[in-house]
């Protein structure tokens, strides 16, 4: 037996950080009940293995992409320290709560948001919390938040594969996650990263999607490569998942999302990523 395993059998384990060793499989820890006054059918995750990738970006395509479908649909911004969405979307101010819980604001084409920038005094205030903070604030958005009635709740979560998405795939359940990446050669290594966590905690992986695939030519419409040749495929191949959309650097796209109408953009480069996401 290992000295992992010994550890762990012991009568002084602590059953919530064992959770994320290799024998764990998530399964050894309740989940989180759901706030009284919601209904959630799917809860689909967005991670990357690393920062910087346009995974908000992509978690905000998807929910507009399925409520112009016609679904009920939420975001769970669980970035906590590096909180966008509500930027994204232009929602400001303080959001209302009452004895039965906190109601997140509504988006232009009606998602609802919960966000920690929605409970700050000022947008720009930093939130300079250790990790167990951070990670009771995400249980807090699902137990605390009246969601109402929801087909999809997408939740935006940190890079990497610390405190806050191992809370994610203990606390809530979730249905399948979307791994965002870029075209570097790190690409492979990262992707398998986010993988073999969701793995571990016995997650479906949906797909991958790459961001900053490419640039084009406003004149000649010609693709340019400034990250190199994509490496999205390869990665997918090897991890046995499909390939979901590639994005590339897009001036309009960008324009909406600094100026707050993120809520009027269907992003035809994920056009048909619906069909990905599991049926309600």
């Amino acid at each position: 037996m290992s000295e992992e395993k010994k550890q762990c059998d012991s009568k002084s384990c602590d059953k919530e950080s064992c959770a994320g060793c290799s024998h764990a499989k998530g399964g050894g820890i309740p989940k989180e009940q759901l706030n009284a006054h919601s209904k959630i059918t799917k809860v689909i995750g967005v991670v990357s293995g690393k920062g910087g990738v346009g995974k908000s970006f992509v978690t905000a395509s998807l929910a507009n992409e399925m409520a112009f479908n016609g679904y009920k649909v939420g975001i769970m911004d669980a970035d906590i320290t590096g909180p966008s969405i509500p930027r994204m979307y232009g929602l400001k101010g303080a959001a209302v709560a009452d004895d039965k819980g906190i109601y997140p604001m509504v988006t232009g084409n009606d998602i609802k948001v919960m966000s920690v920038n929605l409970l700050l005094p000022q947008e720009d205030a930093p939130v300079i919390w250790r990790g167990p903070i951070l990670a009771n604030m995400v249980k807090q958005f699902w137990t605390e938040v009246v969601w109402g009635e929801l087909d999809y709740l997408f939740v935006d979560m940190p890079p990497g594969t610390g405190d806050v998405p191992l809370t994610v795939f203990q606390s809530l359940p979730i249905d399948g996650i979307v791994i965002v990446s870029s075209p570097q050669d790190l690409v492979q290594m990262i992707v398998k990263k986010a993988y073999n966590m969701a793995k571990m905690m016995n997650v479906p992986v949906l797909g991958l999607v790459e961001n900053y695939s490419y640039v084009k030519c406003p004149d000649c419409g010609k693709e340019i490569y400034v990250f190199g040749e994509s490496k999205v495929q390869a990665a997918a191949d090897e991890i046995q998942v499909p390939v979901i959309g590639k994005m590339p650097v897009d001036p309009d796209m960008a324009a909406a999302v600094d100026s707050g109408m993120f809520a009027g953009v269907l992003n035809t480069y994920l056009s048909g990523a619906g069909k990905y996401i599991p049926e309600v």
